[in-house]
C-alpha cells in the first residue's frame, strides 16, 4: 500500500497527555494535531482523562454542545463513564473526548483476568499510577468501541492510534472487541529501560546483555512492562520515536518497531521576523533582572544566557552533567559573564516574596540562598539544589557563572518571571541538554527552532537524528552533539565546556550565521517532513488488520 495515498475515514489517538500537559508527548500530540487536520480534517479525534474540575478546569480544552452530539446521545457507554467533548485549544483545533473513567476501577479485577487470558498481561503486581493507566485506556476502548459501532466501521479504514503503556490496556480491547480497527502503539520510551537508568544502572554498554522479563523481575515492574510488551507485539504497526529506542525496544520488549516515527515540530510559537528582536531584547531584560535582584549584583547587557530544562529526572536528562560543566566553565578565564539557569520544575511551595520584590526595585542586595527562584516544599531532599549546594555556590560578585534553579513551570505566571517558557528561551545564548536517557529530546529542538544554538548528546534521539542529517557543527545545523556512554563522564562535562567557550567567544557574525542555520535545522523537522513516518505507520496498521481478520 503507498504509504502518500492512504485513505483513512477515522483516527483516534489516545494519550494520557491529551489535553494534559505533563511532558514532551502533550509537545508530540498537539504539534502534531495540525498537520492531521490538514490531512484528515475532523476525521482525527484524539481521547484523554478528564481529571479536570469546575475549580481547576482544563487550559486547553474548549467544550462544545454540538460536536458528536448523536452519538453522545446514543453512546450507551457504562454508568460512571462519562464523556465531555470539545476542540483542543492548539492550532490545528482537533476534536477531542476528554473521558471520566474512575467507575472503572471497580470492575478492573474482572478486566485484569480477561488481559491474563487474552494476552498474559500481568497486573498481579501492579502499584502505583497502574490502576489509575489501565482505567483511563479501558475507557477510552470503550468509547472508540461505542463511536465505531454507532457509525458502522464496515469496508471503512478505521485507524486505534495508543500512546506509552499508560494506554496499553486500551489497544488491547480494542483488539478483543474491533478486529477490524488497526491498531497503532507507539512506545516513547521502554518502561524498563527508563527504569533501568533510573536504578543508575549502566543501559548501553550491556544493554545487549539484559532482559526485558528479567530486569522487570529486579526492578518490581512486571506489570507495567508486561503490559507495554503485549502491546507492542499485539499491535498491527508498532513504532518509537528514534533509531536508539528502536534497538531498546528491540532487546527489551523482544520486537522490532515497524517503523521509527522521529517527533516533528511545528514553529507557531516562534515570533515573526518583524518581532522577533524586541522578544529576544524582552526576554533577556527579565533573564537578566531576576538573576541580578537574585543575587544583588546587576549583570552586564552581554550576559551570556544558558538554560538547560525539562523533566524533573536528575540524571537521564543529564542535570548532573549541566551542573558540573557550569563548574567546569566557572574555572576558566571567560570573556564574559555566564547565567546559567536550571528551568527544572519541582514540588514548588511558592514564589519567593522577597525575590517578587526585589525584581521591582532598582538597588539591589544580595537575597539569602541566592541560587533559587521559587522555595521548595522539600529543600532538604530536592536533587538539584542539594547539588547546588554541595558545589558551595554563592554566585556572590566575583562569580563568572551565576547558577539558579527555576523549579516552577513556566506558565507566564509563575510569580517571578511571569513568562511561559518560549517566551524566555528566545532570550537564551545556549541551552544544554546532556541527556543520558532521551529516547527523542523535544528541549533541544524547541531550541534551535529560536535560533539558538543546543548541545546535546549521543543518547538523545534527537542527537542521533542530528548526526545522521548534519555536520556535527553549530556552524551547519546550530547543534553539537557531545559523545556520551556509560563510563566517560568527566570528558562529556569538558566537551561540553569546550564547546560552550567556542560559543562565547564568537562574534556577531558567526552567532547570526549559527543561529540562522539552527532556524533551518528545526524547519528541517517540521511536522510537514515528518508526517510521513506515521503515515507509513498507518498504511501498515491497515494492511495487517485486513490480513489479519
Amino acid at each position: 500500500m503507498d504509504k502518500t495515498t492512504v485513505k483513512i475515514d477515522l483516527l483516534f489517538e489516545t494519550s494520557w497527555e491529551v489535553c494534559n500537559k505533563i511532558g514532551g508527548i502533550y509537545t508530540v500530540l498537539s504539534t502534531k494535531a495540525k498537520t492531521l487536520q490538514k490531512l484528515y480534517k475532523d476525521k482525527t479525534i484524539f481521547i484523554g482523562p478528564d481529571v479536570w474540575s469546575d475549580e481547576n478546569p482544563s487550559p486547553y480544552f474548549i467544550e462544545s454542545r454540538t460536536l458528536l452530539k448523536d452519538w453522545k446521545t446514543n453512546a450507551q457507554l457504562p454508568e460512571g463513564v462519562n464523556v465531555r467533548i470539545g476542540r483542543w485549544d492548539i492550532p490545528g483545533k482537533p476534536i477531542v473526548i476528554l473521558v471520566k473513567f474512575d467507575a472503572l476501577y471497580a470492575v478492573k479485577d474482572e478486566f485484569y483476568g480477561l488481559m491474563w487470558n487474552l494476552y498474559g498481561v500481568d497486573s498481579l503486581h501492579a502499584y502505583g499510577d497502574y490502576d489509575e493507566a489501565c482505567a483511563f485506556s479501558h475507557a477510552a476502548g470503550l468509547v472508540i468501541e461505542s463511536i465505531c459501532r454507532y457509525q458502522g466501521i464496515e469496508g471503512k479504514n478505521v485507524i486505534a492510534h495508543f500512546d506509552e503503556w499508560t494506554t496499553g490496556m486500551g489497544l488491547l480491547y480494542v483488539k478483543h472487541v474491533l478486529p477490524q480497527v488497526a491498531t497503532v502503539f507507539t512506545t516513547h520510551a521502554t518502561s524498563i529501560g527508563r527504569s533501568i537508568c533510573g536504578n543508575n544502572k549502566p543501559l548501553y554498554d550491556y544493554l545487549k546483555g539484559y532482559n526485558g522479563d528479567q530486569m522487570a523481575g529486579e526492578l518490581n515492574m512486571q506489570s507495567k512492562h508486561s503490559l507495554e510488551k503485549a502491546a507492542a507485539h499485539n499491535a498491527d504497526s508498532f513504532t518509537t520515536v528514534s533509531e536508539i529506542t528502536a534497538t531498546e525496544c528491540e532487546q527489551l520488549l523482544d520486537k522490532r518497531p515497524h517503523v521509527v516515527t522521529p517527533n516533528g515540530f511545528e514553529q507557531n510559537f516562534v515570533p515573526a521576523k518583524s518581532k522577533f528582536a524586541q522578544a529576544r531584547q524582552s526576554a533577556r531584560e527579565v533573564l537578566l533582572n531576576v538573576a541580578s535582584s537574585l543575587i544583588g549584583n546587576k549583570l552586564p547587557d552581554d550576559t551570556f544566557i544558558i538554560a538547560t530544562s525539562g523533566r524533573c529526572e536528575y540524571r537521564n536528562k543529564g542535570i548532573d552533567v549541566f551542573l558540573d560543566s557550569m563548574i567546569k566553565l566557572s574555572q576558566a578565564n571567560n570573556s564574559r559573564k555566564i547565567l546559567a539557569y536550571v528551568m527544572v520544575p519541582a514540588w514548588v511551595k511558592e514564589p519567593r516574596a522577597d525575590l517578587a520584590k526585589a525584581v521591582t526595585l532598582k538597588r539591589k542586595s544580595q537575597l539569602e540562598d541566592p541560587v533559587i527562584t521559587h522555595w521548595l516544599n522539600n529543600m532538604d531532599y530536592d536533587p538539584i539544589i542539594s547539588r547546588i549546594h554541595g558545589l558551595n555556590i554563592t554566585n556572590d560578585k566575583n562569580s563568572n557563572v551565576t547558577i539558579i534553579y527555576v523549579p516552577c513551570y513556566l506558565n507566564g505566571n509563575d510569580g517571578i518571571f511571569n513568562l511561559s517558557y518560549y517566551d524566555l528561551v528566545i532570550g537564551m545564548d545556549a541551552t544544554v541538554f546532556p541527556s543520558y536517557y532521551e529516547p527523542w529530546g523535544y528541549t533541544p529542538l524547541e531550541s534551535v527552532a529560536f535560533g539558538v544554538p543546543t548541545i546535546t548528546t549521543t543518547l538523545s534521539g534527537f542527537g542521533q537524528w542530528i548526526l545522521s542529517s548534519f555536520q556535527n557543527d553549530f556552524n551547519d545545523c546550530g547543534v553539537n552533539v557531545i559523545s556520551r556512554g556509560d563510563f566517560n563522564y568527566e570528558q562529556v562535562t569538558e566537551g561540553i565546556a569546550q564547546s560552550l567557550r567556542s560559543l562565547i567567544d564568537n562574534d556577531s557574525k558567526t552567532t547570526t550565521q549559527i543561529g540562522k542555520a539552527a532556524m533551518t535545522t528545526a524547519a528541517t523537522a517540521s511536522w510537514s517532513n515528518f508526517i510521513s513516518y506515521y503515515q507509513e505507520a498507518y498504511s501498515i496498521a491497515i494492511e495487517n488488520a485486513h490480513n489479519n481478520r
